[in-house]
Formats: structure tokens, sequence, C-alpha cells
């Protein structure tokens, strides 16, 4: 059974052409990337390394590693949103290898191919996030770095990331975001462990709607991070 939501693909789908535009629907992407860049290069010194980025979209995060000196493939099944980050690519002259490919079939592929693995705001958008989770897994060089980010699954997090998020503040489109697949730290970090992935770090990420500034702390209610590597 393929492990794809063909509703979670039409909804980016039909924004594939404002990736970019960082007034838009994007607006949050563009504005917690250098976190999630910084967090990633400074566990996992991407200079010179083999990187994926499952579930790459648009190619915000994709793009910004190779300029860090990453070597860069990034796959997705939303083939406009792919369309969209090859174009930005050729117009900023950013080498990226795209490639429309399940994660599971890639992983059959290219096992303990890559450096570093990162999977970003995706597992809450998939039917099956333990399968993307192996795949990952399987995709890493032994000792090789696995990134991850997600939504927690509790009241707080129903109400900022859903309630708060997309229908008090507007930042987000409604129904970006299905609360039932959030997931907690503690699932997430099961689902690692079985891949044979490490917990090395879990970082949360918060904004303040005065300052509109995110940040990375400690509160992991909400969004969060998690660094793990594969066992060498």
């Amino acid at each position: 059974m393929s492990n794809v939501d063909e509703h979670e693909i039409d909804k980016f789908s039909q924004l594939a052409h404002k990736w970019w535009d960082k007034d838009s629907e994007f607006k949050p992407l563009h504005e917690i990337n250098p976190l999630r860049l910084d967090f990633i290069d400074r566990h996992a010194s991407i200079a010179g390394k083999k990187v994926l980025d499952v579930g790459c979209g648009g190619g915000i995060l994709a793009e910004s590693m190779a300029l860090r000196g990453a070597q860069v493939t990034g796959i997705d099944l939303a083939k406009k949103s792919l369309k969209v980050a090859q174009l930005h690519s050729l117009e900023s002259g950013v080498p990226i290898d795209y490639r429309c490919v399940p994660v599971e079939e890639l992983a059959a592929e290219m096992p303990a191919s890559f450096d570093v693995v990162t999977c970003m705001e995706m597992l809450e958008h998939v039917p099956d996030p333990e399968s993307v989770v192996r795949a990952c897994a399987t995709l890493a060089k032994p000792g090789g770095w696995v990134f991850f980010s997600t939504l927690n699954r509790n009241a707080k997090a129903y109400l900022l990331a859903v309630l708060g998020a997309e229908y008090v503040l507007n930042m987000l489109p409604r129904g970006t975001h299905e609360y039932a697949r959030f997931l907690k730290p503690s699932e997430l970090s099961r689902m690692a462990r079985h891949a044979g992935l490490g917990l090395q770090t879990l970082s949360g990420m918060g904004y303040n709607p005065v300052t509109r500034i995110y940040s990375l702390n400690d509160d992991t209610d909400v969004n969060y991070l998690m660094a793990t590597r594969r066992s060498a």
C-alpha cells in the first residue's frame, strides 16, 4: 500500500506557485528555515556531505543546505512543488538533484547512501509516519545523522498550531494540519529507536506573536526538532 495521502498532495500542489513568496502561506517556513538549518549544521556539519531532504516541497531547506556546501538530493511526491523547486534551483544557480519518488522506494534503491537525511514538517502529513522513519534510517550511512521536525499532540499544540495559527492569526491556510496525525516526542523517539536510530537531541521551536520571532528553546509542547543518529 502506498504511503501517500492524495488529499495532502493536492493541498500543497494548489499552493505550489507560492513556495518562494515570503509573504504567502509559506512565510512561516521561510522564517523558521534559518533555525532548522543551523540546528542541522551544528550537529552534522553538512559542508561536503551527501544530504537527502525528504518531503522537500519547493526546496526552501534543500537550497539553504546546498548553499552551506552540501551535495543535496530532494524528494517529494507533489510534482508541482518539485517543478517549482527545480525552476528555482536553475534561477538561483544552486545545483540540487530533485526526484519524484517515495522515500520507501528510494530506500530500497539507495540504502546507506547519505551522510545526512532530513525530514521536516512531513511526518504529520502521511498515513504511516513510522514507514517514513524506517526508510530515512535505511537511507542514512552507518553513523549518519537523521533529522525530523513535526508537531506534538496535546491540547496546547491544538490550541496554538491549529486554532491559533490557522483560525486566529491566519498564519497558515485552514486545514493545513490534522491534529490526530501529530506525534508526541515519545512516539517519534520510539519509532526512531525501532528503526535503529539513537536519539541525540530534542529541541522545541517557539513563536512570539508580539515580536513575531521564532526561536529554539526547551519547550517541545508544540513544534519540535529531533536529531538522531544511525548506529555505526
